[in-house]
């Protein structure tokens, strides 16, 4: 091979390569930058957050004003944080332990009518969750359930449920039989197996589950509207439509930054946490 033959070779490669990182770097910056706008419209100062966020950089100065104007709406960012915050959390550790153990079931054990059950779980997926806001709403009444954040987080885990189900059995069903079945000859029975044997082999798929949880619970808006009605309780993709709206007619742009800021961190700080285990967790799930 010629000289000039290689040189060619090596500018084709390099010409590739600048090019892959340059698109990388083009379509990093339009993913980013929204988060920077946001944040910093949340730094400018009381009189600028009054204006819409054009230029959004600070011209006079990094203030903290527009949190604390946040805090002023419905019964204070930290009650309606904390409320979005329990919410999701426990709805990510009950959809978490129920698909566990029902994904354990449908992939391990035979039980009469064990597909006809695992299809109708799988078909309510095609039920738009618009259409059972009523029911649902009925049922929690009935249980002494309505405006209370209890049955907030039940109906969230229901609605969770179809998918993440779906994603323990496909984990389930990619660890092979033979190291369950060693594991019962060392003496590891059901919960014993399942906790300390499978469970580290379908952590990706539980990873899976908990993001999906998570960020669904976290940013679910129509049904806390609906299901709650004391201000103390509603979460904040409801207290930021008060925001949205405004007083008065007047928006205040830098709150609504501020408050897209503190929707976006927990997300960011969840999903950062688990990325490692995500893309191997929905590729175990989409396949058998």
């Amino acid at each position: 091979m010629s000289a000039a033959t290689k040189q060619a070779r090596a500018r084709r490669k390099f010409m590739g390569g600048l090019g892959f990182h340059g698109f990388g770097l083009v379509a990093s910056f339009f993913f980013l930058a929204p988060f920077f706008w946001a944040g910093l419209s949340s730094l400018r100062s009381g009189s600028e957050s009054q204006t819409p966020p054009l230029p959004p950089w600070p011209t006079t100065g990094i203030s903290f004003d527009s949190y604390a104007t946040l805090d002023t709406f419905g019964s204070g960012i930290w009650q309606h944080t904390f409320n979005s915050l329990l919410v999701s959390l426990s709805t990510v550790v009950l959809t978490v332990i129920v698909s566990l153990l029902a994904g354990y079931g449908f992939s391990r054990y035979r039980f009469p009518f064990k597909n006809v059950f695992f299809i109708l779980i799988i078909a309510t997926l095609m039920i738009p969750f618009q259409s059972i806001l009523t029911p649902l709403f009925i049922i929690l009444a009935r249980l002494g359930l309505n405006n209370s954040l209890v049955g907030l987080i039940l109906v969230y885990v229901t609605l969770q449920l179809p998918f993440s189900v779906f994603m323990m059995r496909n984990a389930f069903d990619a660890v092979p039989r033979e190291i369950e079945e060693a594991a019962r000859i060392d003496g590891a029975r059901d919960i014993k197996l399942l906790v300390r044997v499978l469970l580290p082999l379908v952590m990706p798929g539980v990873a899976t589950v908990a993001i999906f949880a998570f960020l669904n619970a976290w940013n679910e808006f129509l049904a806390a509207l609906i299901l709650l009605s004391d201000n103390d309780k509603y979460t904040l993709p409801v207290l930021m439509t008060a925001v949205r709206a405004g007083r008065l007619g007047a928006i205040n742009w830098g709150a609504v930054q501020a408050g897209v800021m503190v929707m976006t961190i927990p997300c960011l700080a969840i999903f950062l946490l688990l990325q490692r285990y995500y893309m191997r967790g929905l590729m175990a799930g989409a396949v058998k």
